[in-house]
């Protein structure tokens, strides 16, 4: 047989494809039929390619649904390739590495009554599968059950489309650690609370639900651990859960309204009257008609499918945290269960992020867009300082004892200084705890400043001392103090307040080597700690090794490249980075951990984009007037380290962090120095974006030549005028502009080279 023919066409429908991913997009539609939920869903203990789960929630909502493919207590609860469904979970999960709290399932079974999570589970194939933001359907092959759901906030809708039995059934699962449930056969409803949790909770935490049904029980039962009772109608538990019978005929739709709250029972009813009156199919156009009204805030044009795919899908998870977790009484107010001290209090509380990730992109990214929801967010910390003495590092839902740093301060500060107009909070309140962190250790060691006696006293945290990744914490504080020392400026702090935090902020010049020009960490008694291994990971560093964290220096660059010999050395040492082969040492550790594979496998020499302490670096060169070498590095790694699949991110995603980067380098432009006015440009990833501020003004960022061997800025103007600076201002942005970037694919090395063309560094301010 002539197999010519066959290899003809399959060689024309690859080049088809091929060109078809090649061909750009010029007008979107609506964008949240671009976003991927299941970006980063490929992954696992040993290498994560995002570490997400499929979110189908609202943004920033207090609730998540999610299908739920591995066992209970499992922090990697979807991953995309399992096999089987085990129940669709309401969960609160920020990364598998926290796991969750307040968590419940429901799954749908037909035959035999089957309740264990392991005999209930359901195979189903991606092919049947149908996965967005506001709504999620599957069909369960082990079962002949179609499950669809779509969230609100705090509540949402199931409709479970079954066959003809007489032996179907709904399992609600109210999870071990403690639980309890009740069944109201007459109402169609059923309530109970879960408290199981990962910590950071006081010991009266809930999360109270009720399950209203649409059609009559045929029976119901509930279940203990491996028990079941076909009488019983309550029952508390370490593990519990109910078991509602339903005869159903061919393709009859049994609907569900569920909701939940961390307050009462009262309130998990309340919270279902988000729900309205409207049916499955309009609160599905509710949520799809949030999320395109959010993402559509930002609109972009002249890329390929899967650059948009990609973009819009990070920003899709850039919108999800921190979640809300406040609720609204009888009267409308809000109010909240305090995860600090167990109280039910009035105003904001948001919880579920670690401010060491995302300070450096996600809140930023907030600020730029989304300024009254940064107004709320700093009143929930204020709210948490007053609650438990001390603002969370990592909250979920309370304080967590996981990550270094202080870097509430530069949540807290950025938020003032950028968007501190667009909503009144307590600002004072909030300076009191910036100055209460920064000089005390916390509870636990991530709260506070661990070694903050040894910081304050010496100017770094000793490496001999007993104090894990001190030169980390180190570098952190530093730029820590940097943020309170602009927000004492704008608050008219006295001057001495105001000089001590900016001297302190220097102190990350008490552990650069002149030898090795690195960072290292240096014992108590002023000498450096010995042997020296910069591709060690940990130990005196955090998740990373002196090549990722020498460049920590985000509010004081000039300051380091001085240290480091000057431009050219700098520039050269920034070079080394990709340039030396990805070795390591693992032996703090004892073993490979995720992020030293996911570096490793990246073929970017020691860049580990995959992790947060060396993100920013990429955009360095513009302090030390080599831009086009920013500009080169991020379209390199927008193009190899993103993609809008499964395995789509090179490293935990990370609560909106690395989502947020993606962003805002698809932009043109990054926040280095948070707690400053500035972005560092890079380089423009569409043809055209139109930023929809909140305050009605409009940014037009225009590179009608850009493309994929395009990636350099010959020039720029803005507002018609020319613009060669390596910076932007955040609130000439907030004026509205119009940005024009002028592409070419090969770099101008004459543009943005002089010292008045590189952004804000300390030690070049005139303060």
């Amino acid at each position: 047989m002539d197999q010519r023919p066959i290899l003809t066409l399959l060689l024309l429908g690859f080049l088809l494809f091929a060109k078809a991913q090649n061909v750009l997009i010029d007008k979107i539609g609506d964008p949240v039929d671009w976003v991927n939920p299941l970006m980063g869903t490929d992954s696992d203990p040993s290498l994560s390619t995002g570490n997400t789960y499929p979110a189908i929630a609202m943004p920033l909502g207090m609730n998540f649904w999610t299908p739920q493919t591995g066992k209970m207590g499992d922090g990697w609860a979807y991953t995309y390739n399992a096999t089987t469904i085990r129940g669709f979970k309401q969960t609160h999960q920020p990364s598998p590495w926290m796991n969750d709290y307040g968590q419940f399932s429901i799954m749908p079974i037909t035959g035999k009554l089957r309740f264990t999570e392991e005999e209930r589970q359901s195979w189903f194939s991606h092919k049947a599968e149908k996965v967005t933001p506001y709504y999620y359907s599957v069909y369960l092959a082990d079962h002949n059950v179609t499950t669809e759901m779509a969230p609100t906030e705090r509540a949402a809708r199931f409709r479970f489309t079954f066959p003809k039995t007489d032996s179907s059934y709904v399992v609600i699962d109210a999870f071990d650690k403690g639980s309890y449930i009740k069944i109201f056969p007459r109402q169609r409803k059923v309530i109970g609370y879960t408290t199981k949790n990962s910590g950071g909770v006081p010991e009266n935490f809930k999360n109270y639900f009720v399950v209203q049904f649409d059609t009559d029980f045929d029976s119901s039962a509930i279940f203990s651990s491996n028990e079941l009772y076909k009488s019983a109608t309550e029952l508390q538990a370490d593990h519990v859960g109910a078991v509602i019978g339903f005869k159903t005929k061919k393709g009859q739709q049994v609907n569900a309204k569920v909701a939940s709250s961390f307050i009462s029972f009262d309130q998990a009813a309340r919270n279902l009257k988000e729900l309205g009156l409207d049916n499955f199919d309009q609160v599905v156009a509710r949520g799809r008609a949030v999320w395109n009204r959010e993402l559509g805030r930002i609109q972009v044009e002249g890329g390929t499918p899967d650059q948009i795919k990609t973009f819009y899908s990070c920003l899709y998870r850039s919108l999800l945290f921190p979640r809300k977790f406040y609720e609204l009484d009888e009267n409308g107010k809000v109010v909240h269960y305090s995860p600090y001290n167990g109280k039910v209090l009035p105003g904001y509380m948001f919880t579920d992020t670690g401010f060491w990730d995302t300070f450096r992109a996600q809140f930023p990214f907030l600020n730029l867009m989304y300024p009254t929801w940064i107004g709320h967010m700093q009143e929930g910390l204020s709210n948490a300082y007053k609650e438990s003495g001390w603002l969370p590092e990592w909250a979920s839902p309370g304080l967590r004892n996981v990550m270094v740093g202080n870097n509430s301060a530069s949540v807290v500060a950025e938020a003032y200084l950028k968007s501190g107009k667009s909503y009144s909070y307590n600002i004072d309140n909030l300076y009191e705890a910036l100055l209460h962190g920064a000089n005390n250790a916390g509870p636990l060691t991530a709260v506070g400043r661990a070694g903050a006696a040894y910081y304050n006293d010496l100017g770094y945290v000793p490496y001999d001392v007993g104090i894990n990744e001190n030169a980390a914490r180190t570098l952190e504080y530093a730029y820590d103090d940097f943020a309170i020392y602009q927000l004492a400026k704008a608050l008219n702090r006295p001057k001495i307040e105001i000089e001590h935090y900016k001297k302190r902020s220097l102190n990350y010049k008490n552990l650069f080597d002149p030898e090795t020009n690195l960072m290292r960490g240096k014992n108590k008694d002023g000498v450096f700690m010995s042997p020296f291994n910069p591709f060690k990971w940990g130990d005196a560093f955090t998740e990373g090794n002196s090549w990722h964290y020498s460049w920590s220096v985000f509010h004081d660059i000039q300051g380091l490249i001085e240290l480091m010999g000057g431009k050219e050395a700098f520039v050269a040492q920034l070079d080394e980075v990709f340039s030396l082969p990805p070795i390591f040492d693992d032996s703090y550790y004892g073993f490979v951990i995720h992020e030293i594979r996911e570096m490793q496998i990246a073929d970017m020499g020691q860049y580990a984009h995959g992790n947060q302490p060396i993100q920013h670096m990429i955009y360095l060169y513009d302090y030390a007037g080599a831009p086009w070498k920013t500009q080169y590095w991020v379209r390199e790694t927008m193009d190899r380290m993103y993609w809008p699949t499964a395995d789509g991110y090179c490293g935990d995603e990370d609560n909106g962090q690395t989502s947020a980067w993606y962003v805002f380098s698809a932009l043109g432009f990054y926040p280095v120095t948070p707690a400053s006015d500035q972005y560092a440009i890079g380089a423009p990833l569409f043809r055209k974006v139109i930023l929809n501020l909140e305050n009605g003004k409009k940014v037009i960022i225009d590179a009608p030549n850009n493309g994929k061997d395009n990636r350099y800025i010959e020039g720029m103007t803005w507002n018609k005028e020319n613009y060669t600076k390596n910076w932007i201002s955040h609130s000439d942005l907030q004026n509205g502009a119009t940005l024009n970037f002028q592409m070419s694919d090969t770099p101008n090395m004459g543009r943005g080279t002089k010292n008045e063309d590189f952004p804000y560094s300390l030690s070049r301010s005139k303060e």
